[in-house]
């Protein structure tokens, strides 16, 4: 939690682009907890889909939704207009490379350059492990941290553009906020799991949703990185407001081969038909790689257990209506 030579959000307006989005709604709920005034940016403020932000508590005080598009630099500008930092998250999520590369890197540009015009304090972008750890030379005993770039020419090759497109929007940030003399920090989520705001589910949820509706008959031979959704836009929070802070931060809180989240899952919620085989049982269980997430340990951030992570999904996929629940089904015990 913010310490005494940290800023409090009294008084203070931010922007959040891309308000609606998973991460982002989080976001948002917890800087109006904090006392913020926030103005989010959306495609259409009267989009039922948003309806959820003006359902958060102070929100009707202190929430302003602003129509704007990565592409449109007026409405930006607009919205960036008057803030103290900005909470720059909103970004595709595609392998289409046309729809991917270039709305991030120009968006990812116009919100710096509005920020910069505006003279606002900070900003903090979201950016992801796919700009970090992409990159087939690293060696197995490499621990992954701040320090790692993906490699644009592998991303390529392999059509990964979601990974080329997070990271060269995020170098273009590095460029431009220097370019413009904007305090720039940058953080890296893994996979994020957790509660759902929003009504929609997206892609990352379908993660795991896919495992209990039956729709995956097995599971893959790989591993993934996950971390609370909470955790995120706490540690997006704490990066603004740690006069400190600086660079980039790796969010992470634990590594499981996807045989393991199955594991996990079945013994949460044995009623769903999560799969028991992988779907290579011919090469070697693909082992974890080592990452550090130290630098967001020192800001202050606790992070929530995979565990209690997947069983919050799974809670909230139950109570939105997305997964059946079963009659008479007993509480689990809640594994911290």
């Amino acid at each position: 939690m913010p310490s005494s030579d940290k800023i409090s959000g009294n008084g203070q307006t931010v922007c959040v682009t891309g308000a609606g989005g998973f991460i982002a709604s989080w976001i948002v709920k917890l800087l109006l907890e904090r006392g913020y005034t926030v103005k989010g940016t959306v495609r259409n403020p009267d989009d039922p889909k948003n309806a959820h932000l003006r359902e958060l508590e102070g929100a009707k005080e202190r929430l302003i939704l602003c129509k704007a598009d990565l592409l449109d630099y007026q409405g930006l500008k607009l919205a960036i207009s008057g803030c103290h930092g900005v909470f720059h998250t909103a970004s595709p999520v595609t392998d289409d490379p046309e729809q991917m590369v270039e709305p991030a890197v120009i968006g990812t540009k116009n919100v710096i350059t509005a920020a910069a015009e505006a003279k606002v304090k900070r900003v903090v972008f979201t950016s992801s492990i796919g700009a970090v750890y992409m990159d087939p030379n690293r060696s197995p005993d490499t621990v992954v941290d701040e320090s790692c770039w993906s490699d644009l020419d592998f991303c390529k090759n392999t059509k990964n553009w979601y990974c080329y497109g997070k990271a060269v929007a995020e170098r273009a940030a590095w460029e431009v906020a220097k370019e413009k003399e904007v305090d720039l920090v940058v953080l890296c989520p893994v996979l994020v799991l957790g509660p759902l705001l929003q009504s929609s589910v997206n892609a990352s949820i379908i993660h795991i949703l896919k495992y209990l509706t039956g729709s995956a008959k097995k599971y893959a031979n790989s591993v993934q990185a996950y971390v609370h959704v909470r955790d995120v836009a706490l540690a997006h929070i704490l990066m603004y407001e740690t006069p400190s802070a600086s660079g980039r931060y790796l969010c992470a809180e634990s590594i499981l081969h996807r045989g393991d989240v199955c594991d996990i899952l079945q013994k949460f919620f044995p009623e769903y038909p999560v799969p028991t085989k992988c779907s290579d049982e011919v090469n070697p269980r693909a082992e974890a790689y080592k990452f550090s997430n130290q630098k967001l340990k020192d800001l202050g951030l606790e992070f929530t257990p995979v565990k209690q992570c997947l069983y919050d999904t799974v809670k909230c996929l139950q109570e939105k209506g997305h997964l059946p629940v079963p009659p008479q089904q007993e509480e689990p015990i809640r594994i911290l």
